[in-house]
């Protein structure tokens, strides 16, 4: 039974990939707060590009 217990605390293997969930997470966050800064600039830009041609 100390067996079992003790094999279930030492595994690690689903470690990675949480690791790789909080990853993807901050960079989905980096993203989203990219296109909030920059979602002005971005319009002005396009809107500049529609009106000349």
């Amino acid at each position: 039974m100390l067996r079992t217990i003790n094999s279930v605390l030492v595994d690690d293997a689903g470690q990675g990939l949480a690791e790789y969930g909080l990853i993807l997470g901050l960079i989905a966050v980096v993203c989203i707060a990219a296109v909030v800064f920059l979602s002005g600039k971005i319009q002005g830009i396009l809107s500049n590009v529609g009106s000349s041609i």
